[in-house]
């Protein structure tokens, strides 16, 4: 019989459990998530029960990291089919609070993170963003306590600003990046996937196979201006609003300063009718 997730919604609950894990020296893995889990969430999870004795997976919309023009009222949730895409695997708790749990009356705390969230990707668009992220992903990591967390490598950005909130604050938990799981077609899976019309669908995995591409020239030596620009003209071709294609240091996220010898993050993100699809490939 399949495995069935322990759903918990207090602190106090939660705490309880983690501290029986704690008891016999257990380990503990935390997987955060937004809900309307796709098989790359799923990833995720395998990769923490691989690392860890017991996993929790977080499910919370995060209202902190919309801005009042994004889709925070329509983004997709669905608890029971949530529910039923963690049975059977390694899943000891969802930690599924409340905006009212995690936000009460009188909630005046922020963290906000410089360093890799202020480099001109995904902060000159969404500024809110890793603010909202940053408060949330250390509340989270404080109710849970974990030895590990794991984060998707889609969300590139996101990923190094939480290794630099542990870093900077101590927090005792050691960050782990998820490979991307792609659909057939090259397509990052991404819970907004769901909005693309059928025809946006075709047109939506040109975006990675033009960051392949200009990995594959930039591993070739060509140079970064020219294949930055070759890049953003072959995405805007086929219907995209491209906010941004960049090469940037895989770890800092800051500029390239010589191609020759810095490791190199490729990161675009463009808009698709009303869809905002983001993904990143190394080089």
């Amino acid at each position: 019989m399949a495995q069935q997730p322990h759903l918990i919604d207090t602190l106090d609950a939660l705490r309880e459990a983690i501290a029986r894990y704690r008891r016999v020296d257990e380990t503990v893995a935390l997987v955060p998530t937004m809900g309307a889990l796709h098989k790359g969430h799923l990833a995720l999870v395998q990769l923490a029960a691989r690392e860890a004795q017991h996993v929790v997976v977080s499910i919370f919309v995060n209202p902190a990291q919309f801005s009042p023009s994004e889709d925070f009222a329509s983004y997709p949730r669905d608890m029971p089919a949530d529910l039923a895409a963690l049975a059977g695997l390694k899943t000891d708790l969802i930690w599924a609070p409340n905006v009212a749990l995690m936000y009460p009356t009188g909630f005046a705390t922020q963290v906000i993170p410089t360093g890799a969230a202020t480099v001109g990707l995904e902060d000159a668009f969404r500024p809110h963003f890793f603010t909202g992220v940053a408060t949330v992903v250390t509340k989270l990591l404080l109710q849970c306590l974990p030895d590990m967390a794991v984060f998707g490598e889609k969300d590139y950005q996101q990923l190094k600003v939480v290794e630099q909130i542990v870093r900077d604050l101590d927090i005792p938990v050691r960050i782990v990046g998820g490979s991307t799981v792609r659909a057939a077609d090259g397509l990052a899976l991404s819970s907004r996937n769901a909005y693309l019309s059928a025809e946006q669908r075709q047109v939506a995995p040109t975006l990675h196979r033009v960051l392949a591409l200009c990995g594959e020239k930039l591993a070739a030596g060509h140079s970064v201006g020219t294949v930055l620009a070759e890049g953003r003209e072959a995405i805007g071709r086929v219907g995209f609003e491209l906010d941004y294609l960049e090469a940037r240091h895989a770890e800092t996220l800051l500029p390239i300063a010589d191609p020759a010898r810095e490791s190199i993050r490729l990161l675009a993100a463009a808009r698709l009718g009303a869809t905002r699809l983001i993904d990143n490939v190394g080089v």
